[in-house]
């Protein structure tokens, strides 16, 4: 291998990587979805994004995980200003409903 071959190798976070491929894959409404996974935390605060995090879409729909039975049933409370502040983080209304279930956080 050469020198110059050598040099240019730099190590690059595989998120980066990944994130480059799926949003060349995803059309543009499902590319904007994708990018809840990128501004969860901010849009919903520390703490939520500590116990709850997005596992899928569906249409519309957000599948969230949650890692216990009481922040379940807290978050189902805050359900619509969560949908509210993740659509005004996107810029668009994407999400009209938020199912949540335990599960890996």
């Amino acid at each position: 291998m050469s020198a110059d071959r050598k040099n240019n190798r730099q190590a690059v976070p595989i998120g980066s990587i990944i994130n480059k491929i799926l949003e060349s894959r995803l059309q543009e409404k499902d590319a904007g979805l994708f990018q809840v996974w990128q501004l969860w935390e901010r849009a919903v605060g520390e703490i939520i994004a500590e116990n709850a995090r997005p596992a899928a879409f569906k249409g519309k729909i957000l599948l969230v995980h949650v890692n216990s039975s009481p922040w379940l049933h807290q978050l189902q409370f805050l359900k619509k200003d969560i949908i509210n502040k993740v659509n005004t983080a996107l810029g668009e209304d994407l999400i009209e409903e938020i199912k949540f279930k335990i599960g890996p956080v």
